[in-house]
């Protein structure tokens, strides 16, 4: 049996639960056929489970050249210690070129065991990833994996490499990624692999579940209405609320707004939030941190709201009002309602 291929392989781990796709996994398969494309590869996903035949199928529709289906009916659970074993006989088989993890949380603690076991690096919190080239100490290294990311607090964007090791490894954070459309293929190679598991690679039990639901939904809304420190106040904040319901739209927030506890986390727009891509983004006494611009700058229209004329917010900003907030809201409230905009 064949155990690499001829061409380097990118793969990305699919998280999923419940016959759901995490969306960020499927956010990663777009980008994943475009390295694979520049580095004349394969794109490959990588699916741990048992009877999820409807998820395997679902993936192909997306387009990969391969798919491998890691089979255990013990692995329908996410477990930490079973899940690094699996994924590492698995590499150790087939060795991809890149192994692409969603930063979430399951991602955020699986993905470094992984990489540890393997005893290669690991770039976690990407926001973007590229091919390209590196020349260090008269060695020069062809088609690397280039890990972007922000680093010294989002003050400077770092690129990082891993030349010598494989797979370079990288986590990838949610909605930096367009998501592809799918492509009507689904004949994607499926490669079914049992790993040889122990009772000791099962050591954690499920006792019970309890499940969440999320309230606040930023990535999937057309219009957010976000504050900042600027806002003055956790009672002025209801201003912003008014506003983006007023609007139709989902409230956001800066990191700093959060940090003053004038709303909850869940809101918070940025590198240490949610990346967006709204029709509409209104800036309501936002600065314009780099942080905060790394989760917005893409929105289809920005308008800013600051009473400093030089914030640089107002440099991505297609609409700027220079004012106070609580003078400039009110009036947009005002002539929305008047224009039946509910």
């Amino acid at each position: 049996m064949t155990t690499t291929s001829t061409k380097p392989e990118v793969w990305v781990f699919i998280q999923h639960e419940d016959n759901t796709i995490n969306e960020t996994s499927l956010e990663l398969l777009g980008r994943a056929k475009e390295l694979a494309v520049k580095r004349n590869g394969i794109s490959a996903t990588v699916i741990l489970g048992d009877n999820i035949r409807k998820i395997i199928s679902e993936i192909s529709s997306y387009g990969p050249d391969k798919v491998y289906f890691v089979r255990d009916k013990r692995l329908e659970q996410y477990q930490t210690t079973a899940y690094t074993r699996a994924l590492n006989d698995l590499v150790s088989l087939y060795k991809p070129e890149i192994f692409l993890f969603g930063a979430t949380i399951l991602g955020r603690d699986l993905a470094p065991r992984v990489a540890s076991s393997l005893r290669v690096g690991l770039t976690a919190d990407c926001t973007d990833l590229q091919i390209g080239d590196h020349t260090a100490r008269g060695e020069e290294f062809k088609n690397l994996l280039y890990q972007i990311r922000p680093a010294f607090g989002g003050n400077i964007i770092a690129t990082i490499i891993n030349p010598k090791t494989r797979p370079q490894m990288a986590t990838v954070r949610e909605g930096v990624m367009p998501m592809p459309a799918k492509n009507g293929k689904t004949s994607s190679e499926v490669i079914e692999f049992q790993p040889e598991l122990t009772d000791t690679d099962f050591i954690i039990k499920t006792i019970k579940k309890e499940l969440t639901e999320k309230t606040v939904n930023l990535k999937g809304s057309n219009i957010i209405v976000s504050g900042g420190a600027g806002v003055g106040s956790k009672e002025n904040f209801d201003l912003i609320k008014e506003l983006a319901h007023t609007l139709g739209g989902e409230i956001g927030a800066s990191r700093a707004a959060v940090d003053f506890g004038y709303i909850h986390h869940d809101h918070q727009v940025g590198q240490t939030g949610t990346t967006v891509r709204p029709k509409l983004y209104i800036a309501c006494g936002i600065s314009g941190a780099i942080q905060h611009l790394a989760g917005m700058q893409e929105s289809g229209k920005i308008i800013a709201i600051n009473k400093d004329p030089d914030a640089p917010i107002f440099k991505v900003a297609n609409y700027g009002i220079v004012g106070d907030i609580n003078e400039v809201v009110p009036k947009m409230i005002k002539a929305y309602r008047q224009r039946g905009v509910l």
